[in-house]
């Protein structure tokens, strides 16, 4: 599905899982080959609020790695990532498993600000390819309990927390 209002090669969208007859946008993006926690919104201010870097709403995925990332690696990404093209923000990072009999590994790591196919290119400027990526939570909302394609609605409390979370992390 992509995380688009239409698509130009007539794919399905995720509106096309929304309900009908209400302007509804994607909050951010997932990559095609990324599944995940993706908010939706009518509000066009809420969406700023939640997709501007300025406001730093944490973003963490599940990297599912080919490669093992050094403890060089580990500090680059702590410390914010410069390449040749781009500067990340510092991210956060937190290793769940290491196979190292098939170079592979799982880790979370959350970022603060949302760049197009930014984890994927971090990983890349590393030397490393992302073998699967997983959003597990968009600020504090988490969608364990969905199953893709499925959706509910946030509780006025989320909505709240989300931008208490933006108001903090302004800058």
């Amino acid at each position: 599905t992509i995380c688009s209002v239409k698509d130009d090669k007539d794919r399905k969208t995720v509106l096309d899982y929304a309900p009908k007859g209400e302007r509804i946008y994607p909050i951010g993006r997932l990559d095609y080959d990324t599944s995940g926690t993706l908010l939706l919104s009518n509000d066009g201010n809420f969406t700023n609020m939640m997709i501007h870097p300025r406001y730093h709403i944490p973003k963490t995925y599940l990297v599912n790695l080919q490669g093992m990332l050094s403890q060089d690696d580990l500090n680059r990404l702590k410390h914010g990532l410069k390449t040749k093209n781009e500067t990340y923000q510092p991210a956060k990072i937190r290793i769940r498993q290491k196979d190292y009999t098939r170079d592979r590994m799982i880790f979370e790591m959350t970022i603060y600000e949302g760049k197009n196919h930014q984890v994927k290119n971090m990983m890349e400027a590393l030397g490393h390819s992302v073998r699967k990526l997983h959003r597990i939570s968009f600020g504090t909302i988490c969608a364990d309990d969905l199953k893709p394609g499925e959706y509910r609605r946030l509780k006025p409390v989320e909505i709240k927390e989300l931008k208490h979370l933006a108001s903090e992390g302004e800058q």
